[in-house]
């Protein structure tokens, strides 16, 4: 298993959750709305005092899917070329591997509540 985890503009959102829905495997995910802020660098061109603010930051909405192996890299490629638009502040979307995960509906065999 892999958790695609993507950060991406609020606006993004409807457009990736079509996309996403629209694939046959789609796992389903969790959306957070979060706030953040980028690197410096991504500041360019705003005046030196809010280059330097770790305050400045903007809401974004969070994505999170555990997905099987062999569909972690189409999630990501699909949120990545939904949600850019070339712009600073467009996000970040990033894999991790998963070791285990359990249902909370599932209860394994010899388990009782």
């Amino acid at each position: 298993m892999i958790e695609v985890t993507a950060i991406i503009q609020p606006r993004k959102l409807d457009p990736v959750r079509e996309a996403l829905n629209a694939l046959p495997d789609f796992p389903g995910m969790t959306v957070s709305r979060v706030e953040g802020c980028g690197p410096a660098s991504d500041r360019r061109g705003q005046p030196k005092g809010l280059r330097q603010q770790l305050t400045d930051f903007s809401p974004k909405v969070r994505l999170e899917i555990l997905a099987p192996d062999e569909l972690a890299e189409t999630l990501a490629r699909l949120i990545h070329q939904v949600a850019h638009t070339g712009q600073a502040g467009d996000g970040v979307v990033w894999l991790k591997p998963v070791e285990g995960f359990r249902r909370v509906r599932w209860m394994p065999e010899g388990e009782s509540a």
